[in-house]
């Protein structure tokens, strides 16, 4: 029998007018929640160590929101598998706006405890925002899945770049409002993920996950014995790559701010290093989409680990009054990591099925907030104990794990 279904396998979406009007919103979204998730970056860590007066549980809010991610990808992506990501994504956001007030409200009232189970909940931002990549790739075809994730990162550099940039004039509209200085970003991060769960909520129609599950039925019903078309590299090597790369990335990042702070660098060296690290987390995406559609999925994977390793070995060697070599080595730290997100999620969408998709890019999304979450947990207690640049050269070295998993999937195909 003939197909009567559109033909996405050559690299034209299914329904290109659905397609661009989702990553349209989802762009929109995106400049939105990056704000929301960069501001919380920067200040995070200084919020506890100013609370708890020490550096041992420096690292503790970043594994906080981190570990607040798991759960939250993992609801997400159940609301997203059972209703779609209109309203999976939306709740997320909208459950990290709740944890930006909660963190304000533990600074006014100076209750560490509050100020950990907010950062928990206001972990859900961060699920959420990487999240959204997944309904980029809906409705892409296959060879154009990589660019269509990173259309949707790229939008996060934006609001990733400004969020850090608005520490120190947010920390000051706080002291205005008899709210401590650390906690002023909070005031931005509720903001953006508020208008994000809105812009979401409202126009992310046709849901770009239901429609796809729909367009796929179609499809197997009009061509029962048809080849399902081969799926790439896998599950496996794809989750790999992202746990790893989120492991290293998020504990070099988490304790920067706090080495430079501990030298004497002001919060707004330490913002703008941490906006240049988002920048090259995000602004790379196209390029790196292009590499992953043209060139391959396991390619790109294993050039994320040798450029966190070059990240690293910089930040290690970086001299600590140096904000310019410092700024330089969370560049390659964000650009180790895009390079295996988009590595990564283009290995997952290709290996899942739309009925499926949902649930199982949300349980690969649990295991990066996992892995994020012992980063932030134990870079707190590895700098205290041996010192940042201790900290740096082992994630660095880790990140070399990535190569065994991709040469083992190569080798198999």
């Amino acid at each position: 029998m003939t197909s009567t279904a559109p033909d996405t396998t050559a690299g034209m979406s299914p329904r290109p007018e659905a397609q661009r009007r989702t990553l349209t919103v989802l762009v929109t979204s995106q400049v939105l929640s990056g704000a929301g998730l960069a501001a919380g970056i920067t200040v995070g860590a200084l919020l506890a160590q100013d609370m708890l007066g020490s550096t041992d549980l420096a690292g503790l809010p970043s594994a906080l929101f981190t570990a607040g991610s798991a759960l939250a990808a993992v609801a997400v992506g159940r609301i997203s598998q059972a209703r779609g990501r209109r309203p999976g994504l939306a709740a997320g956001y909208l459950t990290g706006a709740v944890g930006s007030a909660g963190v304000i409200a533990a600074a006014v009232a100076g209750t560490p405890a509050l100020l950990f189970i907010a950062l928990f909940v206001y972990g859900a931002g961060t699920a959420t925002n990487l999240q959204a990549r997944y309904a980029g790739a809906d409705l892409a075809a296959p060879a154009h899945r990589a660019r269509a994730v990173s259309t949707v990162l790229v939008a996060t550099t934006l609001g990733g770049v400004l969020g850090p940039n608005l520490a120190a004039p947010t920390g000051d509209l706080a002291a205005g409002l008899g709210i401590p200085t650390l906690a002023g970003p909070f005031l931005l991060s509720g903001t953006a993920y508020a208008l994000a769960a809105l812009v979401l909520a409202v126009w992310l129609r046709p849901d770009p996950l239901l429609l796809a599950r729909s367009l796929d039925l179609e499809h197997r019903e009009a061509a029962p014995a048809e080849a399902a078309p081969p799926r790439g590299p896998g599950l496996i090597p794809g989750a790999l790559t992202m746990i790893l790369t989120q492991l290293v990335m998020v504990a070099i990042m988490t304790m920067t701010p706090v080495h430079m702070h501990d030298h004497g660098h002001g919060t707004a060296a330490s913002g703008l290093v941490i906006a240049l690290h988002v920048g090259a987390m995000y602004l790379p995406s196209p390029l790196t989409g292009w590499l992953v559609d043209r060139y391959g999925r396991t390619g790109v994977a294993a050039a994320s680990g040798l450029t966190l390793l070059a990240a690293g070995i910089t930040a290690a060697a970086a001299p600590a009054d140096s904000v310019a070599w410092l700024a330089f080595a969370l560049a390659l730290l964000g650009l180790g990591w895009n390079f295996g997100l988009v590595s990564g999620t283009a290995m997952i969408t290709d290996a899942v099925p739309p009925a499926t998709r949902a649930r199982t890019q949300g349980m690969v999304d649990v295991s990066i907030a996992i892995a994020g979450a012992t980063g932030g947990l134990s870079s707190g207690l590895v700098v205290s104990a041996a010192g940042y640049p201790v900290l740096a050269l082992t994630g660095g070295i880790l990140a070399l794990a990535v190569l065994p998993a991709v040469a083992a999937t190569a080798s198999s195909r």
